[in-house]
């Protein structure tokens, strides 16, 4: 075993690839834990906290056996990088939370809020004014899973609309709130706003 640790395969290839690994892992884990933080989930980010330290551990470990090998600070460096991409792909696949979703359209947006509401989203539309003249402005909270499919039929229904998303850290009552967390898009087809059959 002694001689396996001393072999420069292991000096210069596995222990740079084993620091790398663990500081992809322990950047996922922090990366996702500053996202649940931001959401208020108090429960699974402190357990996401306790492992992500203990793998930086391990890694900033090595490092320091091992400080004569420069190859190990790119390996962490490298590792640090990854990890920061690798968590935020994952939250972004898993589309945790609820957003707010704004839109402003000087267009007529009834077909549109017919659309959402028909497809049991709560809309609050406003009247307004713009920099060119009235304009409608229209409010919902969804969940972020909900996000592509809504954003999709804003752009087919008023294509020039302007809207903006914004993170929702807690939302109370609303007619939307029973049901938010089994929608599912099965009244509508995704290419248009008509009715599956």
């Amino acid at each position: 075993m002694d001689d396996l640790l001393n072999t420069p395969v292991f000096t210069w290839i596995i222990v740079p690839l084993l620091i790398c690994l663990a500081r992809i892992l322990d950047v996922t884990l922090g990366t996702l834990r500053i996202i649940l933080v931001s959401r208020g989930m108090r429960v699974l980010a402190p357990v996401l906290g306790f492992f992500e330290i203990l793998i930086w551990l391990l890694a900033i470990g090595q490092i320091m056996n091992n400080l004569t090998s420069v190859i190990n600070y790119f390996a962490y460096a490298l590792g640090f990088a990854v990890g920061n991409y690798i968590g935020i792909t994952i939250e972004g696949k898993i589309a945790m939370g609820k957003v707010i979703v704004r839109v402003i359209t000087a267009r007529d947006a009834s077909s549109l809020i017919e659309f959402l509401r028909a497809g049991n989203f709560s809309v609050t539309v406003v009247e307004a004014e713009g920099s060119t003249g009235p304009v409608h402005l229209l409010f919902m909270v969804i969940m972020r899973s909900q996000l592509p499919y809504v954003t999709e039929h804003i752009k087919r229904c008023n294509p020039k609309a302007f809207y903006s998303v914004e993170d929702v850290r807690f939302v109370a009552g609303g007619v939307f709130a029973a049901d938010m967390h089994r929608w599912r898009p099965k009244l509508f087809a995704v290419s248009g706003g008509k009715k599956a059959k």
